[in-house]
């Protein structure tokens, strides 16, 4: 089933990019022409997304910019069908966040054909990079949390992680910075990982099995805070005793109300609001032909107990 799946959406894929090969091509928006962008999120069930989704839909407003969101609803065979809309309906620049790794790069490529910018956020498609990417250093942040972990722990004990979808680019450079973190400390041994596509039920379960599995497991890492709390609710289900220290990455709402309130330690707090007003500021330069970084990476703040509340009052 799988196969067949993933054999659909590449064959979606192929026949987006050879429609478009000889659709109209953009230009220049003349006279009184109001500017359109185009914004495509991978799933508005994360409030991730719907953050960076209202922080657009702000800024444009204030620029007296129009945007059309699409929601892929975390489907890549609904988001082709979505950029191929934007596409045929000529919008001026596409703010695109690919709802997953298998060819992602194609859409790119269908809207550069059509002279349409796209400013790429969160995850950029290695093979067609947008013009412009925007995202959190998830590098350096995954770093920060991974020093955390050793500070907490004493540089000792056994780590679970709970992978995003794999091979996404979040989920590579949050691998490589924690990675780079517990390389430091041979005490912390990773026992257990796999995947939990950054959804909290799925995290439920395959945090169930890996306590079963390997109950001597003292730090769940969820890479993100869907999944962290997914484990959090497993640990609470398995009714241990050990100390189980759980980590998060993102800085959603459930999330900083889920540091706060103690049922996970920490989580990185990501600056979607920025990342919003930013995709939109750089669509538009893209539009005045204007000169913009190929990568924007932003910094990520590390959120305990401590400092919690004042996330929650404002989001950055």
């Amino acid at each position: 089933m799988w196969v067949l799946r993933r054999r659909h959406v590449a064959a979606s894929f192929l026949v987006l990019a050879a429609s478009l090969v000889s659709a109209c091509k953009h230009g220049e928006s003349g006279g009184d022409k109001k500017v359109t962008l185009g914004l495509a999120v991978a799933n508005l069930q994360a409030d991730f997304f719907n953050q960076i989704k209202t922080s657009v839909e702000a800024e444009a407003a204030a620029k007296g910019v129009a945007v059309v969101v699409a929601d892929a609803k975390g489907d890549a065979t609904t988001q082709v069908n979505q950029i191929q809309d934007f596409i045929t309906r000529q919008v001026d620049a596409i703010i695109y966040i690919p709802a997953g790794a298998t060819a992602a790069g194609v859409p790119v490529k269908a809207a550069r054909d059509a002279k349409i910018p796209v400013v790429t956020v969160d995850r950029n498609p290695p093979d067609q990079p947008g013009d412009s990417f925007i995202a959190t250093d998830s590098v350096a942040a995954a770093k920060a949390l991974g020093e955390y972990v050793v500070r907490v722990t004493g540089a000792k004990g056994n780590v679970a992680i709970l992978q995003g979808q794999i091979g996404t680019t979040p989920e590579i450079a949050r691998d490589t910075g924690f990675s780079s973190a517990l390389g430091q400390a041979p005490g912390l041994r990773v026992i257990a990982q796999q995947s939990a596509d950054w959804d909290q039920d799925k995290a439920f379960s395959v945090a169930q099995n890996m306590l079963q599995a390997n109950p001597q497991i003292d730090v769940f890492f969820g890479r993100a805070d869907a999944m962290a709390l997914g484990a959090a609710q497993a640990v609470r289900a398995a009714g241990t005793n050990r100390t189980v220290k759980i980590v998060g990455f993102d800085g959603d709402v459930a999330g900083l109300k889920g540091v706060r309130d103690g049922v996970i330690d920490a989580t990185m707090c990501q600056q979607t609001q920025k990342m919003g007003r930013m995709s939109v500021d750089t669509a538009l330069a893209l539009l005045r032909k204007e000169s913009v970084p190929k990568e924007q990476l932003q910094d990520a703040f590390l959120v305990t107990k401590d400092n919690a509340a004042q996330y929650l009052e404002k989001h950055p």
